[in-house]
């Protein structure tokens, strides 16, 4: 029996088990998924759980905040991605090895472009990213492999530029500002704007049970050619989402990352591919009140 779950803290309203029991069934596979409440400071609980993975009580487990840095000092190795994006959010045993490794930045990618065609005014294309979090890494590493152009702007501009100097080996520029300097320096910033062809919120600012906040300042209207990316998917239409639509800009949030990366995972854990539509249809058929 695959038994798989689920680290991190709060795990209350997480939609895993759900999406992953949607894969199970859709492969016709006997397991089940678990949530594996771990605190932040628990280390012993954590490698206690780990331990179970080594010794195959766990066939994998996923990991969320606050755990993606932690577990990686448990871990025999860790993939390319997980490495340069220096987090972990699947676990699994190779050769009795315990490795981590990073679905995000494929599962963002891979969404990113089955959600929008992006228009590019000039190459590479240009992406703003808001935020400067373990999500936002895996997003910067996505979309500098895949050829892009990336600017970031956080709330505190020091972890920004310490995000900026720990990609300083991609030979595509990276660079940060914060969001609200752009009217005081409008005539440096402007030509980024105008040629930006993505802005992505990596925050979770927007989300349940702040669904009235936005991470874009009230004021500033969207760039033109831009797509608006926002990784909140609790609640199905956020604020962010819902004003770049008003202004005739194409969106989306996260929902389809999530599954995504999760697919990924489990195609790692089981060498099964499962249906992705079942597992969005299970998703969609979830009470919002229960995210």
């Amino acid at each position: 029996m695959i038994k798989l779950g689920l680290i991190g803290y709060p795990l209350s309203h997480s939609l895993s088990p759900v999406i992953h029991t949607a894969a199970l069934r859709s492969c016709r596979l006997d397991g089940d998924y678990s949530l594996f409440p771990v605190p932040p400071d628990d280390k012993r609980g954590l490698k206690e759980l780990l331990d179970r993975v080594r010794h195959g009580d766990i066939t994998g487990l996923n990991v969320t905040i606050p755990h993606k840095q932690n577990v990686i000092e448990f871990l025999d190795e860790l993939t390319p991605t997980a490495q340069a994006i220096g987090a972990v959010n699947t676990i699994y045993t190779r050769d009795n090895r315990l490795i981590g490794d990073n679905t995000d930045a494929l599962g963002f990618l891979a969404d990113l472009k089955r959600a929008f065609q992006i228009p590019s005014l000039l190459f590479p294309p240009s992406a703003l990213v808001l935020g400067a979090g373990g999500s936002a890494r895996a997003v910067i590493h996505a979309l500098l492999n895949d050829g892009w152009d990336v600017t970031i702007s956080a709330r505190r501009m020091e972890q920004a530029q310490q995000l900026v100097d720990s990609f300083t080996n991609h030979e595509l520029p990276i660079t940060s500002f914060p969001l609200s300097d752009y009217e005081a320096n409008f005539t440096n910033l402007h030509p980024l704007f105008s040629n930006l062809s993505l802005i992505i919120n990596t925050t979770p600012v927007g989300m349940t049970p702040n669904i009235d906040q936005s991470p874009w300042p009230e004021n500033l209207p969207f760039p033109p050619h831009a797509a608006i990316y926002d990784l909140v998917y609790n609640p199905r239409e956020t604020r962010l989402v819902r004003e770049a639509r008003a202004q005739g800009r194409p969106a989306t949030t996260g929902l389809g990352m999530l599954i995504e990366q999760a697919a990924l995972a489990f195609e790692t854990w089981t060498g099964h591919r499962p249906s992705r539509e079942n597992m969005q249809a299970v998703v969609k058929q979830t009470p919002v009140s229960s995210l």
